[in-house]
C-alpha cells in the first residue's frame, strides 16, 4: 500500500503570522528603459496568486528607468510569492522585446527586420518569445502573405534550387522563399537559378556582405530586381543595421543579437500596507 505524501507546510505562513490579515502594496519598476511585454500573463498568474492587479502596462509600451510597470495590492505571503515570478515572467521576454524595437528603429520604415529564431526555442516559450519579438514591433514571419520556406536542407533532399522550386511550382498560393548559402555554386548563380525558378523571396543566409551586394548588383544587371525581395541573415548585429541599409537589401532577419537580449532590469519594491500607500 503506498504512503500518501503529505506536503510539508509553507513557511512562510509561520514567517508572516503576524501580519497575515493586513493588506500590503507592491510596484513592480524598471531599472532601465525599454519595451515591456509579457503583461497578459503576468496578470493572469498574479490573479492565479489572489493578488489584486490595480494597475498594469500593456505589452508594447515603452519605459523609462524608474517607470511603474504595476502596482498590487495582497497580503504579506501573496505579496512575496507574486515576487518570485514577476522579473521571470517580465524580464526576458521585455529584453527582447527592446532589443527587437532597436532593430526596427535603426533599420527605418524601407528595411523589415524579421526574427525567426523563436522557432529553435524549446516548445513551451517559443510562444513567448514570438510574441516579445512582436512587441517590439519587429515581424516574426518573413512575410505577411502564406509562404513556403524552402530551407537548405529542403534543397539538399530535393537535389538543389532548380530541383526544389520545381517541386513547389504548382503551389500558386504561397509565396516561395528559398535559403541560398553557396552549396550548389556561387550565391549569385544560386540566386539568378532561384528567380529564374519563380522564387519570391531569397534568403541570402551567409553573413557576407559581398554575397549581398553581389546579388543585388547581379538582378539589377538582369532586369529581374522587382521580381523578388532579398533578405540577409547570418550573425548580423543591430549595431550594423546602419550599415547594412541602401545595400539592395529588402529584410533582415537577426537573431541572436534579439533572442539572447539581455534582461530589462526590474525590481519588486513593497510600499508598505495598502491605506498608507494609495
Amino acid at each position: 500500500m503506498q504512503q500518501k505524501i503529505q506536503t510539508p507546510p509553507d513557511i512562510r505562513d509561520a514567517i508572516f503570522a503576524s501580519v497575515g490579515n493586513r493588506t500590503f502594496m507592491a510596484k513592480v519598476i524598471t531599472e532601465s528603459s525599454g519595451i515591456i511585454a509579457g503583461s497578459k500573463r503576468l496578470a493572469e498568474a498574479l490573479m492565479s496568486l489572489g493578488v489584486t492587479v490595480n494597475q498594469l502596462l500593456g505589452d508594447g509600451a515603452a519605459v523609462d528607468a524608474g517607470a511603474v510597470i504595476a502596482t498590487i495590492t495582497g497580503q504579506a505571503k501573496q505579496i512575496a510569492m507574486a515576487e518570485e515570478i514577476v522579473i521571470g515572467i517580465m524580464a526576458k521576454p521585455s529584453g527582447i522585446a527592446t532589443a527587437a524595437q532597436k532593430a526596427v528603429q535603426a533599420a527605418g520604415p524601407d528595411l523589415r527586420i524579421v526574427c525567426g529564431a523563436w522557432k529553435k526555442m524549446p516548445p513551451e516559450i517559443k510562444h513567448i518569445v514570438r510574441e516579445a519579438v512582436a512587441c517590439g514591433q519587429a515581424a516574426f514571419r518573413i512575410s505577411d502573405q502564406p509562404f513556403l520556406y524552402l530551407d537548405k536542407n529542403f534543397v539538399r533532399m530535393l537535389g538543389g534550387i532548380e530541383a526544389t522550386l520545381t517541386a513547389v511550382r504548382d503551389m500558386d498560393d504561397k509565396q516561395k522563399v528559398i535559403q541560398l548559402k553557396g552549396y550548389y555554386g556561387p550565391v549569385v548563380e544560386e540566386a539568378l537559378t532561384a528567380v529564374k525558378c519563380g522564387a519570391d523571396i531569397i534568403m541570402v543566409d551567409t553573413g557576407r556582405l559581398e554575397d549581398v551586394t553581389a546579388v543585388h548588383e547581379a538582378l539589377m544587371a538582369k532586369g529581374w530586381r522587382d521580381r523578388v525581395q532579398i533578405a540577409f541573415a547570418k550573425g548580423i548585429k543591430i549595431e550594423a543595421i546602419s550599415e547594412l541599409k541602401g545595400r539592395g537589401i529588402d529584410i533582415l532577419d537577426i537573431g541572436v543579437a534579439i533572442i539572447d537580449a539581455p534582461l530589462l532590469d526590474m525590481k519588486l519594491e513593497v510600499c508598505g500596507e495598502a491605506a498608507a500607500c494609495s
